[in-house]
């Protein structure tokens, strides 16, 4: 949905990311349901929204049924996460609150009978006169009302009390079929926590802020070191771009000259080939030429450690070493299930704007679709690579992917992953057999913008690195994998 003229006062949620997903922050004086299995991050996600307004000198409340206040704040303190100046109202069935006077008591055990404790909490509310509260969870107060109507009718009249004040309440629920519709309607915003598994990881909706809106869709969520950290999905608008011809040079002739000169700035190249090909010291030469001059490139590795890459690349002559030593070259390696699309995105994104990144290699797509989290849903993660290039490219940062096809031999589709569309460039490698010996030719397919050599070159590996030769003539076929000379012209 798109965003408001901004109307209504908000407050920051206090979870990086969160605020964008809620076109700028939580409501002033509403009322939010934050819904999610146990375990998916709610009472983390409110305790940060209490230290946002702890930070912002507002005064918090923080009421509780299933742990103790000492509890809460450990494992807040634990995040790194302090709520000590807050308020707490513990209204468990076994604690203190029930039995004694203390510092959080608002009602008296003969009141808990009538079962109204909302209409108790409100009178300690305007004791303290809190500008945020949580309330985890609120289904705590469900159970002590007689009938669901009575439920409803506690709970609006708690929520225009509320606005009256301009207080903002965050309340968690677990998800229940019985009671979510009702509480949906009742909240002025929803924000749905999910966790299905290591595969799929955390993941975050907000399908409902009243008179603001949101950022619809799923977005990437994860909880880190100092709390939950939400990551959106968004593509920049691609009217921003503007296209800078430049090249980028991989420093052999006779590659270079079968490009037209090099790769564009700005643009998507896909390189494919066979496993064992040479993808991977094709692409890494375009890195250490760009970054020896003057270029900063980034290398995302899903497929190799960073010890191979370097110890692979030194080995063919390449200073992988001192390029980044000087900071002119980074290399990322993705751990298997370590990350959503989302926080890759932001991570490569945030990597390219700190130190001026301009080539991009992802090394490979199909260990990209492996490693991510989410990567039984092959739809949805070619939508978010697909975003993150074009951002990338939006800002004129050029793109490398790395396609590994099944066959050794023949070319019966230009990649294998059904990423086709997304290259402005298609550069293959591949094997082919002349009289019963394997040899290698690389070739370009596409090229958006410029001339390119139509003829592939023979190419091979040596310790010296890539030896690019002569354009392949006097055969026929040689895209199929098997030249043959007899039909040549």
């Amino acid at each position: 949905m798109y965003p408001s003229d901004r109307r209504f006062g908000q407050r920051p949620s206090g979870v990086p990311g969160l605020d964008s997903l809620l076109n700028g922050g939580f409501v002033d004086g509403r009322l939010y349901l934050v819904i999610g299995p146990p375990g998916s991050g709610k009472t983390l996600l409110g305790t940060q929204f209490l230290r946002a307004g702890l930070d912002a000198d507002e005064t918090v409340l923080f009421i509780h049924s299933e742990e103790s206040a000492p509890d809460l704040r450990a494992n807040a303190a634990n995040l790194g996460i302090d709520i000590d100046d807050a308020e707490f109202l513990d209204v468990g069935p076994e604690s203190d609150f029930f039995t004694e006077s203390g510092s959080y008591d608002v009602v008296s055990p003969g009141d808990i009978e009538d079962g109204y404790l909302i209409s108790d909490i409100r009178r300690e509310i305007e004791a303290v006169d809190p500008d945020r509260i949580l309330i985890d969870p609120i289904t705590h107060f469900q159970y002590l009302e007689p009938t669901e109507y009575q439920f409803r009718k506690r709970l609006i009249s708690f929520a225009r009390f509320l606005k009256d004040r301009g207080t903002t309440v965050l309340a968690t629920k677990t998800p229940s079929e019985d009671t979510d519709t009702q509480l949906k309607s009742l909240s002025d915003g929803v924000v749905v926590l999910s966790h299905d598994g290591e595969k799929a990881g955390r993941r975050i909706r907000v399908p409902k802020h009243r008179g603001v809106g949101q950022q619809d869709g799923s977005h990437g969520m994860e909880i880190r070191e100092h709390g939950v950290e939400v990551y959106p999905t968004g593509v920049d608008d691609p009217s921003e771009r503007q296209f800078e011809p430049t090249q980028f040079a991989s420093g052999i002739t006779e590659l270079d000259a079968l490009l037209g000169g090099g790769i564009e700035r700005g643009t998507v190249t896909i390189l494919s080939g066979p496993a064992g090909i040479g993808k991977s010291t094709t692409a890494t030469q375009f890195l250490a030429n760009a970054a020896a001059n003057g270029q900063p490139g980034l290398a995302c590795l899903f497929e190799e450690s960073i010890e191979t890459f370097v110890h692979r690349s030194e080995t063919f002559g390449l200073p992988i070493s001192r390029l980044r030593e000087e900071g002119s070259l980074f290399i990322e390696e993705v751990g298997a299930l370590s990350l959503s699309p989302e926080e890759f995105a932001h991570q490569v994104r945030a990597k390219v704007r700190d130190h001026g990144i301009e080539l991009v290699v992802i090394d490979g797509i199909s260990g990209y679709k492996s490693a991510i989290k989410g990567g039984e849903n092959d739809v949805e993660l070619r939508r978010r690579l697909r975003a993150l290039i074009q951002r990338l490219v939006g800002a004129n940062t050029s793109v490398v992917l790395i396609d590994q096809r099944r066959e050794v031999t023949g070319f019966p589709q230009p990649t294998s992953e059904s990423v086709s569309y997304l290259a402005d460039n298609i550069v293959f490698e591949n094997y082919i057999e002349v009289e019963g010996e394997l040899q290698r030719v690389v070739g370009v397919l596409k090229k958006r913008v410029g001339g390119f050599e139509t003829v592939p070159r023979r190419f091979r590996i040596t310790a010296d690195g890539l030896e690019v030769g002569d354009p392949v003539s006097g055969m026929h076929g040689v895209f199929k994998g098997i030249p043959d000379r007899s039909g040549a012209q």
